[in-house]
């Protein structure tokens, strides 16, 4: 009865979590909205495209493509006190974002949505500014 129960409550969960790729004008509703910015990129990137207003900077993948999980989830659960409420994350071409937000997703953050395709197609190439 009680993995029937753990069961029921893992599948109701990924029923409501939600993972989506949304573009520009999408993603400055929900930061207009409160909702947290999280750029993933690497300290050389910050440096050399800046980051979108806002944002909170917490590399994920290290230039070798390793991450510090542990720490990650650490420092995001400071920003982000209840799984409940939407994150929005974005890397250079949303290819970062994009493994990310599946993991956090099935990590039981139910609300993840990325930018398509990241600060630099999603956002540079369309005019939007960026800070530095």
């Amino acid at each position: 009865m009680k993995k029937h129960l753990l069961l029921l409550s893992l599948l109701s969960v990924s029923l409501f979590a939600k993972f989506e790729t949304v573009d520009s004008t999408e993603f400055e509703k929900l930061q207009a909205k409160g909702y947290p910015v999280i750029d993933i990129r690497t300290p050389m990137e910050w440096k050399q495209t800046g980051i979108i207003k806002g944002a909170h900077k917490m590399m994920f993948f290290t230039p070798k493509g390793d991450a510090d999980i542990a720490n990650w989830f650490f420092e995001l659960g400071h920003l982000v006190k209840d799984k409940k409420e939407p994150i929005l994350i974005y890397c250079a071409h949303a290819n970062r974002s994009k493994s990310l937000g599946q993991g956090l997703v099935e990590s039981g953050y139910e609300n993840v949505y990325e930018l398509k395709g990241g600060i630099e197609n999603g956002w540079i190439k369309l005019g939007k500014k960026t800070i530095k």
